[in-house]
């Protein structure tokens, strides 16, 4: 476990202050966890509740924080009054195209460190583990 925690914090004070230098100042990598499961269609408040594993609630929150900082937009759902349908903005896609550069950064010092292959295997490993634990949450 405390690997886990030491890589997620690693990780995150690695990338925060780059993407603040880039204009992000506001951003936080918590934030990730939410903006990474909005489809290009528009994804609900329900469904990026359930996919984040938060609570209906929490999601309303997170989304008035995120639209308030300028990551998204909401629209009234045309087959059910009663939602909204969350879209990115422009600028929450733009922080998706600065966020690929920093993570970039990220893994060629991983790279540096363990070496490509190695980082490729561990890559990997992460994929097969997350896509098949996910079939069984389901």
């Amino acid at each position: 476990g405390r690997l886990f925690w030491r890589l997620k914090r690693f990780t995150s004070s690695y990338i925060e202050p780059r993407l603040h230098a880039l204009g992000y100042t506001d951003f936080k990598m918590s934030y990730l966890m939410f903006l990474s499961n909005i489809e290009e269609q528009g994804t609900t408040n329900n469904e990026l509740a359930k996919r984040a594993c938060v609570t209906k609630q929490m999601m309303s929150k997170i989304v008035g924080l995120l639209e308030e900082e300028g990551y998204i937009y909401t629209q009234k759902n045309p087959s059910d009054s009663r939602s909204s349908i969350i879209f990115l903005n422009a600028r929450g896609k733009e922080l998706f195209v600065a966020l690929e550069g920093c993570m970039q950064e990220a893994r060629t010092k991983f790279d540096s460190i363990v070496g490509h292959d190695r980082m490729e295997q561990v890559i990997e490993t992460m994929y097969t583990l997350v896509t098949e634990l996910e079939k069984t949450d389901q």
